[in-house]
């Protein structure tokens, strides 16, 4: 098939930018998205021109760095879909694809379709992490949990921190990101000692990092390639409101 790529150009974080207009001829609908525009840049190099540039580490859908906006959608048009495990035969002949990078403040862009996304990890940073004893690990069953806990804290950790929740919310919010880290961490017993102190202090980063407040719209949700449910939110508000007055 034959498609017409409208895709945002631009140098580094100090350019203005633009899109610019490419033909991508001949793509085979077994081709991921990531494929075609791997052809698309085969031929621009060719043709001694700058090659588009995105992210991409795994390309199995697990690490969330390839996240770009495709017609206005995170990762596209598939639900539950990173874009590199996108596939063109989702797509038509002459479809117009417009892809540019995720818009938020504090995901700057570096170039093309590339975000910084560090902001993020310093939300981790400060308080996504549990306190363990040294030494030798310790048994596996030595901390019971339910397990509605356990299903309900694998559901959380599934979270990629791609930031298409971001990208998606007309606040710009990373909230439904954060609270799938304080319910992955909140629903088990080694999560406990730093409880409030992790959701206090994480709000505290996400605000500071320039990220905007959760309003409910659900957005986040639609995008989100892991399916993280909005209820995970409720449960990161309940543990701030208990966090006040706590040390």
């Amino acid at each position: 098939m034959d498609l017409t790529l409208k895709v945002w150009r631009q140098k580094d974080a100090g350019d203005a930018g633009q899109f610019v207009t490419y033909q991508a001829r001949d793509v085979n609908e077994h081709m991921s998205f990531l494929e075609m525009l791997d052809v698309v840049n085969e031929g621009l190099i060719s043709r001694g021109e700058e090659p588009i540039a995105f992210d991409s580490d795994c390309r199995e859908g697990i690490c969330g760095t390839c996240g770009f906006m495709i017609n206005g959608l995170a990762h596209g048009p598939q639900r539950a879909t990173t874009v590199c495990q996108l596939h063109m035969r989702f797509f038509k002949q002459g479809d117009v694809l417009v892809l540019e990078p995720w818009r938020a403040a504090a995901l700057p862009v570096l170039r093309d379709l590339v975000v910084d996304r560090s902001s993020m990890d310093r939300i981790i940073v400060a308080g996504g992490y549990i306190s363990v004893n040294t030494g030798s690990a310790p048994e596996a069953n030595a901390a019971p949990v339910p397990k509605p806990h356990a299903d309900r804290a694998f559901d959380a950790a599934a979270c990629i921190q791609c930031g298409a929740c971001v990208a998606a919310c007309p606040n710009a919010s990373a909230m439904l990101f954060m609270a799938a880290k304080v319910t992955h961490l909140g629903e088990l017993p080694q999560g406990q000692p730093e409880r409030t102190r992790r959701v206090r202090h994480m709000v505290a980063q996400h605000d500071r990092e320039g990220f905007g407040h959760c309003s409910n719209h659900g957005e986040c949700e639609a995008v989100c390639p892991k399916e993280i449910r909005l209820d995970f939110i409720a449960q990161l508000n309940r543990d701030l409101s208990h966090s006040v007055g706590s040390d």
